[in-house]
């Protein structure tokens, strides 16, 4: 292959990259802000219509433990490949049916969008080893860009005539670019098959996938539930409807900037432990000042809760390659980390909205939030250590 078409090929991955990312989170994001005129046009109660967020996290839950041994038989390529008719299906699913169709469609997007969490990281790994820092950057980026860009548009598409269901189908655009661009890729299928020499692990057995799993669970659970619970945490303290939507979204704005540098300094392995400090040092001190009330430092708040969602998610994301040796131990190691962690994330929202409700305050559950930041610092000093997966088996340092 001459170096022009390496360069081609190069961007095309790139490019390829980006898209599938776009899909991973817009049919997820759009749903959310037009969740009422879906239940007011169909009938459906509150419960109902709260199962189409749930949907997806549960079937990553489900799915991912599986998603590498499926990817071992078929190739990564096609893999993802048909993960992305089945997002498709499951849009147009959603969008031009009735709520039985919705639900389905629902439950097929959260499948496909499992089999590209836990893949795609690998992926990068194994195409580009010397760059994973920069292309997790430019994947996490493209990824929550694409996700906030949806949840903006969701319900001002909704008022149109296009209605909640032309919302909903929104996200096809990206869907069907990602198909077409993803096509070259298949070219390389015969190379990813898994080696003879691959080990299939036993990772419940590993403290290290124990320690990285706690990291996914932990960060997917507070991102989750601070998304669901601190605008009404802030209603509380005197602020708004407004002006608590706005500081919401401060939060998640912060986290942009942290999933593009996170990832290249994380490229470098004693950077882990330095990240996993700063990133609980603000997660604390955010929910410090929410604990508190100290209504002048919210927006200094929600920045710091913010930076360190971006932060943790992008370190953990790096940490399915970086603690791993083989591609196929590093999508093991994905399905097993972000199985746990989604689950963790679909209970997350229900249990401290319970919390508030048995001890009638918000302190509780921001106590709570506290807790799980030592517990993510713990686990993440662990998984901090300059061991990969496979040695750990090795030295025999398993549960």
């Amino acid at each position: 292959m001459t170096k022009q078409q390496t360069t081609v090929a190069t961007a095309l991955f790139i490019i390829s990259v980006i898209f599938i990312a776009m899909t991973l989170r817009t049919p997820l994001t759009a749903v959310g802000p037009v969740i009422p005129l879906i239940r007011d046009d169909l009938g459906i109660s509150n419960v109902l219509a709260g199962f189409l967020t749930t949907i997806p996290l549960l079937a990553f839950a489900i799915i991912s433990p599986f998603v590498a041994r499926i990817a071992r038989k078929f190739s990564i390529e096609r893999t993802l490949f048909f993960a992305l008719l089945l997002i498709a299906s499951g849009i147009v699913l959603r969008a031009f049916t009735d709520i039985n169709g919705i639900l389905l469609g629902t439950f097929f997007i959260g499948v496909a969008i499992a089999f590209g969490n836990v893949l795609m990281p690998s992926y990068m790994k194994l195409r580009m080893p010397l760059k994973v820092g920069v292309m997790m950057a430019v994947y996490s980026m493209s990824m929550n860009i694409s996700a906030s860009m949806a949840a903006g548009i969701s319900f001002p598409i909704a008022e149109t005539s296009w209605s909640w269901r032309g919302s909903l189908s929104f996200a096809l655009i990206f869907v069907i670019a990602a198909i077409i661009i993803w096509l070259p890729q298949l070219k390389q299928k015969a190379s990813m098959h898994a080696p003879t020499t691959s080990r299939s692990l036993p990772l419940s057995k590993s403290l290290l996938a124990w320690a990285i799993a706690a990291m996914m669970g932990i960060q997917s659970l507070l991102f989750y539930s601070t998304s669901s619970w601190v605008p009404d945490i802030l209603a509380t303290q005197g602020f708004s409807a407004s002006e608590a939507g706005w500081l919401s979204s401060l939060m998640l704005i912060a986290q942009l900037p942290m999933t593009f540098i996170v990832p290249m300094l994380a490229s470098r392995k004693s950077m882990h432990m330095p990240i996993t400090i700063s990133f609980c040092a603000s997660y604390m001190l955010g929910f410090i000042v929410l604990y508190f009330g100290w209504t002048s430092l919210a927006p200094l708040s929600m920045i710091c809760i913010g930076l360190a969602g971006g932060a943790s998610f992008s370190l953990v994301m790096m940490l399915f390659t970086m603690r791993t040796e083989s591609i196929y131990t590093s999508a093991e190691l994905s399905g097993f980390a972000q199985s746990t962690g989604y689950l963790l994330a679909a209970i997350g929202p229900i249990t401290f909205g319970w919390l508030h409700d048995v001890t009638n305050s918000w302190s509780a559950t921001i106590f709570a939030f506290m807790l799980c930041t030592i517990v993510i610092l713990i686990s993440g000093l662990y998984a901090s250590r300059n061991k990969t997966i496979e040695q750990s088996f090795d030295s025999k340092h398993t549960c």
